[in-house]
């Protein structure tokens, strides 16, 4: 093993991250409410048509809006194209299927999936009309790139509470989402490997002139994403195609130091692969063969050659995102990033629960190598009360902790920057995730169910719990209306500044506070350091996922 795999992640992690929501875990179906069913449907005159939406639970939403046409047919593997207008009331009360999953888990109803799947969620207070300039918070899912769809995130919580719109969507996904291949290039169709991405725009630009008709405000939109929805982010922040369509973004367990996209090289080198593995062989027909192929062709042929998101080298995506923010050529808004305290028991729960001291060792010995010595005086089986925390913390820490850490430092050289770290000792994990006799609490999207009306939680928030998220809703909706996430009256939360890396640790029971230590208590010194000796990023793995480890 080279001296300097230390920091940097490796491919394989960034893999097994991407796909954060797609391991063996069941898709929770939307939490329902109340519906009031005497009230006048609420209506909004959107670019393509009148809809018609609900009120629930003191929020009104609208349900399985079309931003873009069906990517169907010819329509696969090509930028998406406007929805069609439609004449009358469209009843916009119903959501629409995920797109097609890529991974063999995730959906607990595999039926509800379709490749004409361009449709986004809307959500606002009751009182909320037309002209209301109400800030305007845009949500992309994590998932890996391979599953998961904007139905699990409901707004409805956040827009009654906080006086926010919420939008949430469905992007294409796996192949069919980030496909890359020269022949794109040669019949003249753009933006190879970034289909998904385009969607994410083609929503966002949506999101833009249609605010003002649901009462949001197009001039202040705050892009945000979890995990894949993340890199998401970070994509859309240094893409030439967005200027303009947002004011602030969020990244919640993505910082784009770690969740990093291909180059156009690699990313063609898998796609002829698995175009083959389609059946479709490289030739003058292969692009017909894909788009008149069988989706269980697709879907099949994408179990060897898994996706890891958007492709750099193309107009879409010129440079990779963490470069490009490091050079200052990005748009630069506020930034709201952060992740779990304990955010890799989710990977090591569902691969290696049940590690023994004698596996912990020779796990490090292999994957580090000659630096095992190094990680293992800094990670002793002594100082953790089982192997699988020991993994867990270490992984932890040289992953999501340490380039968030790296991340944040070089966003607030340039823009205001605010930093959290979610720290309930007693979170939910996700449903279908727990393994008996684990602590999972803190993992990796154990957040979520504190912002949205997400039912993918193994239980309900505790009343304490549920302060802590009525908190988070209002620093998330203050940071969407103003830039700065100290909501009014609440918890200060200072920016960075200064040498100091101040975090806010949001934590139950009125124990929020702004922490100083996040750099020493995930030991990012000594993955700072391993990477200065070798001039290099060093290389760390999330293991890959038990194949006899099953879940409802």
């Amino acid at each position: 093993m080279r001296p300097h795999a230390l920091v940097r992640p490796h491919r394989g992690i960034v893999l097994l991250l991407a796909l954060a929501l797609a391991v063996l875990l069941p898709q929770a179906l939307p939490a329902r409410g109340a519906t009031t069913d005497s009230a006048p449907q609420p209506l909004a005159v959107t670019t393509s048509g009148v809809v018609a939406g609900q009120t629930t639970d003191g929020a009104q939403e609208f349900l399985g809006i079309p931003y873009a046409a069906p990517p169907t047919g010819d329509r696969r593997f090509r930028a998406p194209r406007p929805a069609a207008r439609w004449d009358g009331v469209r009843q916009a009360t119903h959501q629409a299927p995920a797109c097609l999953q890529f991974s063999p888990y995730g959906l607990r109803d595999p039926r509800n999936v379709s490749e004409d799947c361009l449709y986004l969620d809307v959500y606002r207070p009751a009182a909320a009309l037309p002209g209301a300039r109400l800030p305007v918070i845009f949500w992309m899912h994590g998932g890996g790139f391979t599953q998961g769809t904007g139905t699990q995130f409901g707004g409805r919580t956040m827009a009654d509470l906080t006086g926010t719109i919420v939008v949430s969507v469905n992007y294409r996904l796996g192949q069919l989402g980030y496909l890359a291949l020269r022949q794109f290039g040669q019949e003249g169709t753009s933006g190879s490997g970034t289909w998904g991405l385009q969607d994410q725009i083609a929503a966002l630009t949506w999101t833009r002139r249609n605010a003002a008709a649901f009462g949001g405000d197009p001039g202040n939109i705050t892009i945000a994403g979890q995990s894949a929805g993340a890199a998401s982010v970070c994509a859309l922040l240094t893409s030439p195609s967005t200027t303009g369509l947002f004011s602030r973004a969020i990244l919640q367990s993505g910082p784009c130091t770690l969740l990093t996209a291909p180059d156009q090289q690699s990313a063609q080198a898998d796609g002829q692969a698995y175009a083959a593995d389609a059946g479709c062989p490289q030739g003058p027909g292969t692009l017909d063969c894909l788009r008149n192929a069988p989706a269980s062709a697709l879907l099949a042929a994408a179990q060897a050659h898994p996706v890891t998101g958007p492709a750099t080298g193309t107009p879409v995506l010129p440079r990779q995102p963490s470069e490009a923010i490091a050079a200052g050529d990005w748009h630069k808004v506020p930034i709201l990033i952060g992740s779990n305290a304990a955010e890799a028991r989710f990977f090591v729960a569902l691969t290696q629960p049940y590690l023994t001291p004698d596996q912990y060792t020779a796990q490090i010995t292999a994957t580090y190598g000659s630096a095992a010595p190094d990680v293992l005086a800094h990670y002793p089986l002594t100082h953790y009360a089982s192997p699988y925390l020991a993994w867990s913390a270490l992984l932890t820490d040289s992953t999501f902790a340490c380039q968030t850490y790296r991340a944040a430092n070089v966003l607030r050289g340039q823009v205001p920057t605010y930093v959290y770290e979610f720290d309930d000792p007693n979170s939910p994990t996700l449903a279908g995730a727990q393994v008996p006799g684990l602590d999972e609490s803190n993992a990796h999207s154990a957040e979520l169910a504190y912002l949205f009306d997400f039912t993918m939680a193994d239980r309900p928030l505790t009343p304490a719990q549920l302060v802590l998220a009525d908190q988070m809703k209002r620093s998330w909706a203050a940071f969407a209306l103003t830039g700065d996430p100290a909501a009014v009256g609440r918890t200060a939360w200072p920016p960075l500044t200064g040498d100091t890396y101040l975090v806010q640790s949001l934590r139950p029971d009125g124990a929020t506070r702004t922490i100083t230590t996040f750099a020493a208590d995930h030991q990012c010194a000594f993955w700072a350091s391993a990477a200065a000796r070798s001039g290099s990023g060093a290389r760390s793995r999330l293991p890959q996922p038990a194949t006899d480890v099953s879940y409802p």
